[in-house]
């Protein structure tokens, strides 16, 4: 590991002045479950590392008048989990306890989650995240991107909360770089596809911070439904977030979200159309998860992710929907 100065503000004012312009010469430290690997390997080599864990502004889960609830970034996931504030959002509390680690609940946090670098192996190994992803086309890519990957990257988003955020209209607040700057984003348009060795994964510049994430009124039913190699913390091999509103049993919105097969999470309106306007039962849902990888393009060693998405989505929705999904 290269030699870093440490920093540990009290403020996001602070937080923002101890964070350089230039990309890759700051990190933000949070739990540190991601960020400390990819500094061991040398995969990220920062100048200074700055501990956003003792900003009060970030902490806290609180219910708004209006029925939302805002989560502190810095918020580990146990706290999240176990908050009754998240008893209506489903699908963000099925992600987290798919992590299935102590360890990792404990210790990582929900703006860690959502910003951790891309699951890639050959970027984990410090090829670069664009040139791992050239490698991985030619490569072993058994768990890259299927859709979303005709441009330059083939990895898939590392984030397993992402869908279930983005699937129930989160926003993001951001701040930076200057002090009074704030803007609210939209989970969807947080993730961005990399088209150079400058971007990253995330619409983040090097002099802004996430400091909350905000869920709306819990109007809809949801879930997640990872398909995952074992039932320790292993990533998924492809994941589904669903969000319902149904009336009279009918489906009148719906938003599916997939996680796992695209380099960001990759929101299904074909997936959504196949449930409109009827009930929720096993064909409805298998037809759903049909729908998601219209116009997937598995690469050499994954094309069976294609069926994996399906059953992911079928299980999704009909979790969603209050039904048993069936399988393990």
């Amino acid at each position: 590991m290269k030699a870093f100065e440490y920093a540990a503000p009290r403020s996001e004012a602070e937080a923002l002045d101890l964070l350089h312009a230039v990309p890759g010469r700051s990190e933000i430290l949070a739990g540190g479950t991601d960020l400390v690997a990819l500094m061991k390997s040398m995969v990220l080599r920062p100048e200074r590392v700055v501990n956003i864990m003792e900003i009060p502004s970030l902490k806290g889960i609180e219910e708004r008048a209006d029925g939302s609830v805002v989560i502190g970034a810095s918020e580990t996931l146990d706290e999240v989990l176990a908050s009754h504030y998240l008893t209506d959002y489903r699908a963000v509390t099925d992600a987290i306890l798919g992590i299935n680690s102590m360890q990792l609940q404990c210790q990582g946090t929900i703006g860690g989650e959502l910003c951790q670098r891309a699951r890639c192996w050959f970027f984990r190994n410090g090829h670069g995240l664009l040139a791992g992803s050239e490698l991985a086309e030619f490569g072993d890519n058994r768990d890259h991107a299927i859709l979303g990957n005709l441009g330059p990257a083939k990895f898939v988003c590392g984030s397993r909360i992402a869908p279930a955020l983005i699937a129930l209209g989160a926003k993001l607040r951001i701040v930076g770089p200057r002090e009074q700057d704030e803007q609210l984003v939209a989970a969807e348009e947080f993730f961005q596809v990399p088209q150079n060795d400058q971007d990253r994964e995330t619409v983040l510049q090097p002099k802004q911070l996430l400091t909350q994430i905000i869920l709306p009124p819990a109007t809809a039913t949801s879930a997640t439904y990872e398909v995952r190699p074992s039932v320790g913390p292993d990533y998924p091999l492809a994941a589904a977030a669903a969000a319902l509103t149904m009336r009279n049993g009918v489906v009148v919105s719906a938003r599916i979200v997939l996680g796992q097969v695209a380099p960001i999470p990759w929101l299904s309106p074909e997936a959504a159309g196949a449930l409109l306007g009827g009930t929720v039962n096993e064909s409805r849902a298998a037809a759903a998860g049909v729908a998601a990888v219209t116009g997937a393009m598995p690469m050499s060693g994954n094309a069976h992710k294609i069926q994996l998405t399906q059953v992911a989505v079928k299980r999704a929705v009909m979790l969603a929907a209050g039904l048993n999904p069936g399988g393990l």
